[in-house]
């Protein structure tokens, strides 16, 4: 009986080990890539805040569509790493009517938790489709991944905050921030459920605000006006959330359109000593915003009150135990000389394959863990359709994937979640359209043609796999 007993202990520790080792998909993260959940669906959550609660990290964005820029729906995301993201639900699905009902806007959902009642809020931006009815709304929840109840309109001296781009900070005193785009700021009351006083109004500052502290200095980031557009972000700095609050220009390379993101959240990662400071910014995608927009999640530099992204880090890992980051250095193996099946018409140009052909395909065949696609984007790049199917062709994974940039830039486009190592076909193919969008000036932005244009396909080489 003993020994049964003591077979049976070691059988279900080892399913619980192959079970774990199977959660860990990913083991960097991977800035302007898509990226798979538990069920190899894109974390589709957009305009984004995360919130610590316990060991855990909670990820709030907009659960964005590929077929029109309507409310969905907010999504909530759980990790342990800041690397690999469960899907918990949707926590605020789109109400039967009124501010956040059908064919309403919804967007920069941030979550806080009171400390005084131990609620959590969440905020938002709610509109019509054309953008003239702009409000600043919020719902609770008692637990941070249960279905919020939305209550309606923000209220500040019983009347509606009627602005768009919004974000939220909350001080180290536990008094909780709302930011709105141009320069307000507003101090919620002691439930987060009114706003309390306008703290300032300075008509400094653009769109997509984010604020954090460190050692007494408050950084308040924001994005230039350019619509979903990736543009040169700013920041200003103050001692006093009151000001006066000094401009300091960009704090990324000028030209790098921060990294080709606007930013949305500054999540500080802290532990007894450090702190990482990690910048988070969206690559939009319009229209295919829920498989096609990425992330740009980047550590920041600081130095003396300046704020710095000094250069892209395609994939780097963070310990979030010590607060500690590092840049992963990975070893590869192109697999681009083993085309296996080219459909359609491609044209080749020093070592690259590139059309704007509808349905044009590539096919790999590989064997291996993981696979990567580096690209060429510019203002001429359309979409791509990118499947992984397994040794009995059945889809492990699809999704669409943008090659679209306003400034030409040579990067990492794809890459997939670790996989069980065995036999797979990677499947490319155009789709003969591509980004493009107005904004309510009517001024045009995204790609004029449809290119994809390949720079390498490659694997994790023997030894990492």
């Amino acid at each position: 009986m003993k020994i049964r007993k003591l077979t049976f202990i070691i059988c279900c520790t080892l399913i619980v080990s192959l079970k774990a080792s199977n959660d860990k998909r990913y083991d960097a993260i991977h800035s302007g890539t898509p990226w798979f959940d538990q069920n190899n669906r894109e974390v589709n959550a957009h305009g984004a805040c995360i919130v610590k609660e316990g060991n855990k990290y909670y990820l709030f964005g907009e659960y964005k569509s590929d077929t029109a820029n309507v409310f969905t729906g907010f999504s909530c995301y759980s990790s342990t790493d800041l690397m690999n993201w469960k899907f918990e639900r949707t926590v605020l699905p789109v109400q039967n009517n009124g501010l956040m009902g059908p064919n309403r806007i919804g967007e920069r959902v941030k979550v806080m938790k009171c400390p005084t009642t131990g609620e959590f809020v969440m905020y938002m931006h709610s509109d019509n489709l054309q953008y003239n009815d702009p409000n600043i709304t919020y719902a609770t929840c008692k637990t941070i991944n249960g279905v919020y109840q939305f209550k309606g309109a923000l209220l500040f001296a019983g009347k509606p905050i009627h602005k768009w781009d919004m974000g939220t900070f909350q001080d180290t005193n536990g008094k909780g921030y709302l930011l709105i785009h141009h320069g307000f700021i507003y101090e919620l009351s002691t439930d987060y459920k009114s706003v309390k006083r306008l703290v300032i109004s300075q008509k400094q500052g653009g769109e997509a605000p984010a604020m954090f502290k460190s050692k007494g200095v408050y950084y308040w980031l924001s994005s230039n006006l350019s619509s979903w557009e990736k543009n040169d972000n700013m920041y200003l700095t103050a001692t006093s959330l009151e000001g006066p609050w000094t401009f300091r220009g960009l704090f990324a390379p000028q030209g790098s359109l921060t990294w080709n993101s606007q930013t949305t959240f500054v999540l500080p990662v802290i532990n007894k000593k450090d702190t990482v400071l990690m910048f988070m910014g969206d690559r939009w995608s319009f229209p295919c915003q829920g498989s096609a927009a990425t992330y740009v999640w980047q550590p920041v530099k600081i130095d003396t009150s300046k704020i710095f992204l000094p250069s892209y880090l395609e994939n780097w890992t963070i310990d979030v135990s010590k607060a500690k980051f590092q840049k992963t250095k990975t070893d590869v193996k192109s697999i681009f000389g083993n085309l296996a099946i080219k459909q359609g018409n491609w044209q080749k140009e020093n070592h690259q394959l590139k059309s704007n052909e509808k349905d044009a395909g590539l096919i790999f065949h590989f064997n291996g863990s993981k696979v990567g696609i580096k690209a060429r984007t510019n203002n001429k790049g359309g979409y791509a359709r990118i499947t992984i199917l397994n040794s009995k062709q059945k889809t492990v994974l699809t999704s669409v994937v943008d090659f679209y940039s306003k400034n030409e830039t040579l990067s990492q486009v794809f890459i997939s979640p670790i996989l069980k190592r065995g036999d797979y076909t990677l499947k490319i193919q155009v789709l003969g359209v591509h980004p493009a969008w107005t904004d309510k000036s009517k001024t045009v932005y995204g790609s004029t043609d449809n290119f994809v244009v390949l720079e390498d396909v490659y694997i994790n080489s023997e030894k990492n796999q």
